[in-house]
């Protein structure tokens, strides 16, 4: 028996990003969809994304942006969660809510944010002073601690990888479904560039024994998404949904 999950991750309220990929999935046959978080946050549709998902009814975690949506005052917040804040109804801020932190889907699988420590920290991706290089195995099998699950799903830094441990474990990140690039200073300035403007998920193929990840990138209406940043103010984002990168 075949049983193929679609693995969704830092959709930021990219509707149609989110529309293009939930179609090319289905497609491609897959079974069900999981979540990864940080879903609604940006300067795009957070309510209808919202709308979207709540239907679907997914298997869904939260990530840092739910947190920091949920609970730091409006002011502390960055534009991108104050949008999202501002725009979302009670009800879907009550799902957001009950949202956990990460999931373990089966025995054999884990849904995490960041890391299973931390949904701020990296778990493929290292930043130092210097910027942001592919973490070493060391760190990566530091990052995946004694987690027993075969399959760690993970995503934040929008950077699509799969990696496999020595021991048989397997840590993936789909990419983002709705933003290719970004900013952040946590731990230390940096930029996140996947160098095209495409929405990126994840299959996850079981057949038999034997788990097999496949990346994939989906071409939608980036151009619209982009109009959308621009005329609520947020340039930045408006030339990452274009190109995939920040200059």
């Amino acid at each position: 028996m075949i049983t193929k999950f679609g693995i969704l991750s830092d959709i930021h309220g990219n509707i149609a990003a989110l529309e293009a990929v939930l179609a090319d999935a289905g497609r491609r046959g897959v079974d069900q969809f999981v979540n990864l978080g940080d879903i609604c946050s940006g300067p795009l549709f957070p309510v209808e994304t919202a709308d979207r998902l709540i239907a679907l009814s997914l298997p869904t975690i939260r990530g840092n942006h739910e947190r920091q949506v949920l609970t730091q005052a409006a002011e502390r917040m960055g534009p991108s969660d104050r949008h999202a804040a501002t725009k979302l109804r009670k009800d879907q801020l009550q799902w957001l809510a009950m949202l956990p932190p990460r999931l373990r889907l089966s025995a054999e699988i884990l849904m995490v944010h960041g890391t299973p420590e931390s949904d701020l920290s990296y778990f493929l991706e290292t930043v130092t002073r210097d910027g942001v290089r592919r973490a070493t195995m060391a760190e990566v099998h530091e990052r995946a601690s004694v987690e027993e699950a075969a399959i760690i799903l993970c995503g934040h830094t929008h950077i699509a990888r799969a990696v496999a441990l020595e021991d048989g474990r397997r840590i993936i990140n789909p990419g983002s479904v709705g933003l290719p690039a970004y900013y952040d200073d946590f731990p230390f300035p940096h930029v996140i560039e996947t160098g095209s403007p495409h929405a990126r998920y994840a299959i996850l193929t079981k057949e038999g024994s034997s788990w097999q990840p496949e990346l994939i990138e989906v071409e939608y209406d980036w151009e619209e998404a982009a109009k959308t940043a621009q005329a609520n103010d947020r340039p930045d984002w408006a030339h990452a949904l274009r190109t995939g990168r920040m200059c």
